[in-house]
């Protein structure tokens, strides 16, 4: 049953000449100073989600972005700055990439923000999907399976390290501690400091491709996973759900359909379907041009990624369009009443969800993220909070 709402901000600035035929994504430059204009729209959003009864927001992790789309190199900091300036709403890593982290420095701040915000800090982890962030801190991500083999390493070292006292590790990448002499003997162990004091940890991480191999890695840390919504296509996904099933039975566990699961969607509420499309298409255009490049919109041919670099040719290349994503169930768009009925099927198909996220696509302005939010507070979650 659904019973908190989350929202994901990856850090965008409001940008301007949206949609497929407005400005290319590598034609777009801001200042320093627009730039950093990204931590004073996500302290807007969580000082509203706050007031508003929101659960979580949840902040990614990126690098090197000059566009503007995803201006936050620090979730955890973030997090902290955020954490001061609001009450009670969670922040969650949306994600923490460890292939550009040294697994230890990673632990270590994620523990020191437990204890600054008296765990309000959600864990989450990715392994990221921009080359020229993850190439850039010399990780690899071109190899996808030298890519899939540090991050598994890594995790392990992360929760073994936030969970054991003392630890060691040795595998392929690392050896923790290295065995050198330390005042008077051999070190063998190590003991993080500090450790996360507000217990149980929780760990997060996306559903891309929800691989067995993937699936089975998570469920044996016991890392829960967001579906949808962000980079990825919207809604509940029902393959990538019943592999998510089907990977907890192999390991013994017995779970409800959707549940330690999170399915997030882009929405926009307004009077009618029709005048959603008519106000909000563009920005939905923006975040497929944004990484369909990446390939990270599974539907796109090489031809369309090409076409839709160029403005001229974007809008007649067969592109994605917003009316398609609301038919498929993958954006929530409309009134009230038509989104709380999409979501309590939801609930009837996935009785084991507790936890759906409603977010915008990046270049979204500011204004229309705050007034979206603040009225599918009053108007939608009232139908599922508290019951």
């Amino acid at each position: 049953m659904i019973t908190k709402f989350d929202s994901l901000f990856a850090g965008h600035v409001d940008v301007e000449n949206v949609g497929y035929s407005g400005t290319p994504v590598n034609d777009r430059s801001y200042s320093d100073e627009y730039l950093a204009t990204a931590f004073d729209k996500s302290l807007a959003i969580a000082q509203l989600m706050d007031r508003k009864g929101y659960d979580t927001l949840w902040l990614a992790e990126h690098h090197f972005q000059p566009e503007g789309f995803e201006c936050i190199p620090n979730v955890l900091m973030l997090s902290v700055h955020l954490a001061h300036q609001t009450e009670r709403i969670n922040f969650g890593c949306g994600f923490n990439i460890t292939p550009m982290w040294h697994p230890l420095r990673l632990a270590e701040d994620y523990a020191q923000a437990d204890i600054f915000t008296k765990g309000r800090v959600i864990f989450g982890v990715g392994r990221g999907y921009h080359t020229r962030e993850v190439e850039t801190f010399g990780a690899p991500l071109l190899d996808q399976g030298a890519n899939r083999d540090l991050f598994e390493e890594q995790v392990d070292i992360i929760l073994r390290a936030l969970t054991e006292r003392p630890f060691s590790h040795k595998g392929e990448y690392y050896e923790l501690p290295p065995e050198v002499p330390y005042r008077g003997y051999d070190l063998k162990e190590l003991t993080l400091v500090p450790r996360p004091i507000y217990r149980p940890l929780e760990c997060w991480q996306p559903v891309q491709s929800a691989t067995p191999r993937g699936l089975d890695f998570m469920v044996k840390h016991g890392i829960k996973g967001l579906i949808g919504g962000g980079v990825a296509e919207g809604g509940a996904m029902d393959n990538t759900v019943i592999a998510w099933q089907q990977a907890h039975a192999r390991a013994g566990n017995q779970k409800a359909m959707g549940e330690d699961l999170s399915i997030g969607f882009h929405f926009f509420l307004s009077d009618t379907v029709e005048e959603g499309i008519e106000r909000y298409s563009k920005f939905y255009e923006e975040n497929i041009k944004m990484f369909g490049p990446l390939r990270l919109v599974r539907a796109l041919s090489d031809e369309q990624i090409e076409e839709m670099g160029n403005p001229e040719t974007a809008p007649n290349a067969g592109l994605p369009t917003m009316a398609q994503a609301i038919e498929a169930g993958a954006v929530l768009c409309g009134p009230p009443g038509r989104v709380i009925d999409q979501l309590k099927g939801l609930e009837k198909r996935l009785p084991g969800l507790e936890r759906v996220s409603v977010s915008h696509p990046v270049g979204t302005p500011e204004s229309v993220v705050l007034e979206q939010l603040e009225w599918f507070s009053e108007d939608v979650m009232p139908e599922f909070v508290g019951r």
